[in-house]
């Protein structure tokens, strides 16, 4: 009987490897990503006035590297996403770049002296992934979720939930109401009065 068995959990073992193996990444990367950002804003050669430049570039790099904005930018218009021109998308996603980076670093920026976990990752499909964490303060626990996906053989972010709010069902919402009764212009326009591009 042993014997039987032996082959069967063997076979099992080999089929189920490649998974574990590839299981620790979507956690070990965002960990990198994120503790990368907390490096720079916590860096004291980077603060004040005088290196605020320097540290926003040095920011927008690893968030290169974090998020996908194409991806973040197709998934919040939904099907609204093929009534912008080529020349439109491309600048929803250079917009929607600097606020999601706003947005999101804001908020890190409001807990750097605080205590970051990287609780555990959820493999959602084969190439997609949620990687919780928690921001720790004194009187409170801050959940931030990463939603990660495969791209290119790499775990990129596609969306952040943040204290159970998704960054792109926020926006999604909004873009679509202006869309409702708006050319794809009018998104554009507010965007731009929002990152100071008007």
């Amino acid at each position: 009987m042993m014997r039987r068995v032996l082959p069967g959990l063997l076979i099992l073992m080999l089929l189920f490897s490649p998974l574990y193996a590839e299981a620790g990444l979507p956690l070990n990367t965002v960990e990198g990503h994120v503790k990368n950002v907390l490096d720079v804003l916590r860096d004291p050669a980077l603060q004040g006035e005088a290196n605020k430049e320097a540290k926003q570039k040095k920011i927008e790099s690893i968030a290169d590297q974090m998020f996908d904005y194409i991806a973040l930018s197709r998934l919040t218009l939904g099907k609204s996403w093929k009534q912008f021109s080529r020349e439109q998308q491309k600048e929803f996603v250079s917009l929607y770049r600097t606020i999601l980076e706003k947005a999101y670093m804001d908020k890190i920026l409001s807990y750097t002296d605080e205590k970051v976990t990287f609780d555990k990752e959820l493999m959602l499909s084969e190439n997609k992934a949620e990687v919780q964490t928690k921001i720790i303060t004194k009187s409170a626990e801050i959940p931030i979720s990463y939603r990660v996906y495969l791209k290119d053989g790499e775990w990129r972010v596609y969306d952040v939930i943040i204290e159970g709010i998704s960054l792109i069902k926020n926006y999604r919402t909004q873009f679509r109401e202006i869309l409702a009764n708006n050319p794809p212009e009018e998104v554009l326009k507010i965007l731009r009065e929002k990152t100071g591009k008007a």
